[in-house]
């Protein structure tokens, strides 16, 4: 193993596809924090009859979107951000311990993915540690997976919890939250552009109509959210991880995350609330962890900074 990898690289790539379609708290400099009440947000569409969780079908405004344009460029930011890291000594190379432990999490959720997403068969799915002390994680669209090692570290994430935080991020992917934020960005663009030309309003309708998206972006934010932590939960139980984990998780993040501005100016509901709805809606994929094969190797978190070993 690479004995001189950095730990407290700042990178400085955009992951703009990542941050459109999750709008993560993770990137706002704030700590994940909801769940569920997404249900709510996909009422118009028909839930799925299966065996788990149940979501609505994928948002139309994926429509005016090219999955593989989104897929493309998601693809090369990812790139990007390796190319970064790795002139940086930031990028663990495979036998990194930690690596390992990602891509052997990663190894067994991604056979579960194809059900939610028929796309992610064909998706060339990759794993990153990045030697950065960010609390950060993020799955691009098209199955490009990336953790800091300041996640991991700090927090002292248990594989139950790091599959939870990687079943949450596949989830974003899988139901192509990038790419509906996007499909509502160019329907927004065009409503405001035709209304400002219908009542003559100009630059004053586009001001007060971009207020009102950003508003709404926040709602949608938190439906995202809450619709891939319930997706996150099924694929962790599926593949053997406890999704009780999930409690313990957010604990954490809460711990983490004190200062974060209240629930209603964030697009992650509180920690609290994330809390209650996980325990709520246990008893969906309870039985899926209790059928599930349990993985061969128990890995653990790297040690603290400043510790021995």
């Amino acid at each position: 193993m690479r004995q001189d990898l950095v730990e407290n690289a700042t990178l400085t790539t955009r992951i703009d596809l990542h941050r459109q379609g999750c709008g993560c708290a993770l990137h706002g400099r704030r700590l994940f924090t909801g769940l569920l009440a997404g249900a709510a947000a996909t009422a118009a569409f028909p839930a799925l009859a299966r065996d788990g969780v149940e979501v609505g079908g994928n948002s139309k405004f994926t429509k005016l979107v090219s999955a593989e344009q989104v897929e493309s460029a998601a693809q090369q930011q990812y790139l990007q951000l390796r190319q970064e890291a790795n002139s940086k000594h930031a990028l663990a190379p495979a036998n990194h311990p930690q690596q390992q432990r990602l891509q052997a999490i990663a190894d067994r959720l991604i056979p579960y993915t194809y059900e939610w997403n028929e796309r992610a068969r064909n998706w060339s799915w990759q794993v990153s540690l990045i030697g950065s002390k960010e609390l950060n994680a993020f799955c691009m669209p098209g199955g490009k997976i990336a953790f800091y090692l300041g996640i991991l570290q700090t927090l002292q994430l248990s594989d139950d919890e790091v599959a939870m935080i990687m079943g949450h991020e596949m989830a974003h992917a899988l139901r192509e939250h990038a790419r509906e934020r996007m499909g509502k960005q160019t329907a927004t663009r065009g409503a405001i552009e035709l209304g400002a030309a219908i009542f003559g309003l100009g630059g004053l309708a586009r001001s007060a109509a971009d207020i009102g998206g950003q508003l709404l972006t926040l709602k949608y934010g938190r439906d995202d959210e809450s619709e891939a932590d319930l997706v996150g939960m099924e694929l962790a139980a599926r593949a053997g991880y406890n999704p009780r984990a999930g409690v313990s998780l957010w604990q954490k993040m809460a711990e983490a995350s004190k200062g974060a501005p209240p629930q209603f100016l964030s697009t992650h509901p509180s920690s609290s609330t994330r809390i209650q709805d996980i325990e709520a809606n246990l008893p969906k994929v309870e039985a899926l962890y209790a059928r599930a094969a349990r993985p061969p190797r128990v890995f653990g978190p790297p040690p603290l900074r400043g510790s021995a070993g």
